[in-house]
């Protein structure tokens, strides 16, 4: 696999290339309509993991198109490199800490502090969906939501109309059990081919309706076999390039089996996004359906000798040392893989076709964007960190933000309290339980982050270091994170 550098040169390439090709291709009787929406998010697919990326060895056709056809945000991140939080984020436009939930809610397995039986959501948020069901769309729900267990906590009681999926954290990518109606069933066949067909099944069901559909799809989430034999034969009997393939003692034979399979479940999710646009093609609806392509978090597999999301694990031969609050085995990270996500919107009437957006969008930004577009009215009262990004899709050749900033306070693996501020050149990354893991990378001369220059002597990055600490206790203190407050 190449480098991350390489990507970056490559999406600078591209988007001067294309963009200097792009037409505006706006149809006046629709570009002043409010959308139907379509939602698509995966479940930790990294930036790399797609083909407009620069990645040559991933099969990704359908989303390259659809990148084409509309707006690639190469910068795209996730405030929390983790799910429950990050999508709790998507909906409301707050950080997990503000909403109480700083990892994964975890009911049942291995952890360091607590379960959380009767963590979620609480409907006293008000989400995105709620908004746009007021402005008279019909919502849908379909895949993953893990955001409470609980009733109160249900996708219907926060603005969902409909919901087909499953409350939990995971299920299996094949026969899953989902709840239809309010009614569990078993279902048969490949996860990620049912929830494009309940997709289906809800468009045509409201195809004469205005409605915003959100599609979870579970993929592709760890397990990431059993796929389709269309989706493994890309990748069947070839060599698997690996990014760092030099790290000290990299389990290679482990990470290139990793690699192999996890492509091959982005490709299923690219096969079913291909039926679902052309779905939206033969009911006529293609025009003014706003369709959203993005993910709640990255992916790492073998970059810095690692594997895994935010809660990383050490891909080693041998066992890697622990200390007090991270076990050994463990790697907590907030790399640009974990937080960075491949983000595509197309709207044919209004975004102009092969654009590209350098902008640090982030998973806040949905709410008050989807909302713009509707023609929602947010609570007056709401907290709403975001910013539309409406004008963006007008004119995409307009940058509105180049930093970013993120938390995630690891609770089950490890115990963590991990900030990260980055202006788009460098990047500081404080763990306040654990300051001996602080990082400082070059994002300029390092972009894979394998130099930690935390200890520098160096006195313009001295005062570099300053400035970014600086910059991420304001973030801190005007979010109120409860690490300030001492909790």
């Amino acid at each position: 696999m190449k480098s991350i550098a390489y990507y970056a040169l490559f999406v600078v390439f591209w988007s001067v290339s294309l963009c200097a090709d792009a037409e505006v291709q706006v149809n006046e009787n629709t570009a002043n309509e409010v959308p139907n929406i379509l939602f698509i998010y995966t479940d930790d697919q990294a930036p790399w993991a797609i083909g407009v990326s620069g990645n040559e060895q991933i099969h990704t056709p359908n989303l390259d198109a659809l990148a084409k056809q509309g707006l690639y945000f190469p910068n795209s991140y996730t405030t929390t490199p983790v799910c429950s939080p990050a999508r709790a984020g998507l909906l409301t436009s707050q950080y997990g800490y503000e909403l109480g939930i700083d990892d994964w809610i975890n009911v049942k397995a291995k952890t360091l502090t607590e379960h959380q039986p009767n963590l979620g959501l609480d409907p006293q948020h008000e989400t995105w969906p709620e908004v746009l069901k007021q402005s008279g769309y019909i919502t849908g729900l379909i895949g993953k939501w893990h955001l409470g267990y609980q009733a109160i906590h249900h996708p219907t009681k926060h603005g969902y109309d409909e919901f087909v999926g499953f409350v939990g954290g995971g299920t299996t990518p094949v026969n899953p059990l989902l709840e239809v109606n309010g009614e569990e069933y078993k279902a048969q066949g490949l996860t990620v081919d049912i929830l494009t067909q309940h997709a289906v099944e809800f468009i045509r069901k409201h195809k004469d309706e205005k409605f915003a559909l959100s599609l979870h799809y579970r993929a592709p989430h760890y397990r990431f076999l059993p796929v389709a034999p269309e989706d493994e034969a890309h990748y069947e009997d070839r060599e698997i390039a690996l990014p760092h393939p030099e790290y000290p003692d990299l389990n290679v034979d482990r990470a290139t089996t990793l690699m192999r399979e996890y492509m091959s479940s982005v490709s299923g999710i690219d096969r079913n996004v291909g039926m679902l646009l052309d779905e939206l093609k033969r009911m006529g609806l293609e025009e003014n359906t706003l369709v959203i392509f993005t993910s709640d978090h990255g992916y790492n597999i073998a970059h810095n000798g690692m594997w895994h999301k935010g809660n990383g694990f050490w891909l080693l031969n041998s066992k890697s040392a622990g200390s007090e609050n991270v076990p050994p085995g463990q790697r907590p990270n907030m790399y640009d893989n974990s937080l960075k996500v491949p983000t595509l919107v197309r709207w044919p009437s209004v975004i102009p076709a092969n654009s590209v957006n350098f902008s640090t969008m982030s998973n806040l930004d949905w709410f008050p964007t989807l909302t713009d577009i509707a023609g929602g009215n947010p609570s007056k009262d709401n907290t709403i960190r975001g910013q539309s990004y409406l004008p963006v899709f007008r004119d995409p050749s307009q940058v509105i933000s180049t930093d970013y900033y993120a938390a995630y306070t690891t609770l089950h693996q490890s115990r963590t309290q991990m900030r990260m501020y980055s202006d788009g050149k460098y990047k500081l990354v404080k763990d306040f339980l654990n300051p001996e893991r602080d990082e400082m990378y070059d994002l300029a001369t390092d972009p894979d982050e394998q130099f930690n220059i935390i200890n520098t002597t160096d006195d313009h990055l001295k005062g570099v270091k300053a400035s970014l600490l600086e910059q991420l206790l304001s973030k801190m203190g005007g979010s109120d994170d409860p690490i300030l407050q001492g909790n």
